[in-house]
C-alpha cells in the first residue's frame, strides 16, 4: 500500500510495501530520464514500470502484468512539472493533470486534504502515513531538477 504526493516542487512516498500482512521497507520515488516517478500498486508491476520509465516509455512497450488482477500506477513529473498519470493494464490509462499539486495510493485522500490545507509534499505524505494503516515505514523525497 502507498501514499506518493506532488507539491508542484518536491515528490514524497512512504516507504511501506505489504506482503501477506507483513509490512516491508521499499523505495517507490525515482529519477528517470527527463523527471521523476512514483510507483503504487503490484511491486512487481511497479519494478516492470520503473524499467519502462528508464527505458524513455515507449506506449507499445507497456509492461503488462503477471496476473489479470494485478495492476500500477505511477505519477510522473516531467522537468518542466507537468504531471502524467499512467495506470491500469493492457496499455495503461494515460492522462496530464493540470493541477498544481496531487497525490495517489490508499493514503491519497488524506494526503490531498493535506496539500490543499497548504502542507508540502512531505508533511502530506506524514499527515496520510498517521492516518491510513497501510502507509508507513518512512518517508522519501525527491526535489524536481536537483
Amino acid at each position: 500500500m502507498t501514499v506518493i504526493a506532488w507539491d508542484g516542487t518536491t515528490l514524497a512516498a512512504d516507504k511501506q510495501c505489504t506482503h501477506s500482512g507483513y509490512p516491508h521497507i521499499v523505495t517507490k520515488i525515482f529519477r528517470v530520464p527527463d523527471g521523476i516517478v512514483g510507483l503504487c500498486g503490484d511491486s512487481a508491476h511497479c519494478m516492470e514500470l520503473l524499467k519502462w520509465f528508464q527505458e524513455g516509455r515507449q506506449r507499445s512497450a507497456w509492461p503488462k502484468p503477471v496476473n489479470a488482477d494485478d495492476y500500477a500506477n505511477a505519477l510522473f513529473i516531467t522537468s518542466q512539472s507537468e504531471i502524467h498519470y499512467y495506470g491500469g493494464t493492457g496499455g495503461g490509462q494515460y492522462a496530464i493533470y493540470e493541477e498544481r499539486f496531487t497525490a495517489a495510493g490508499c493514503g491519497r485522500d488524506y494526503a490531498l486534504a493535506a496539500l490543499y490545507l497548504g502542507k508540502d509534499a512531505r508533511a502530506a505524505v506524514e499527515v496520510a502515513c498517521a492516518l491510513d494503516i497501510h502507509c508507513g515505514q518512512g518517508i522519501d523525497t525527491l526535489t524536481l531538477n536537483q
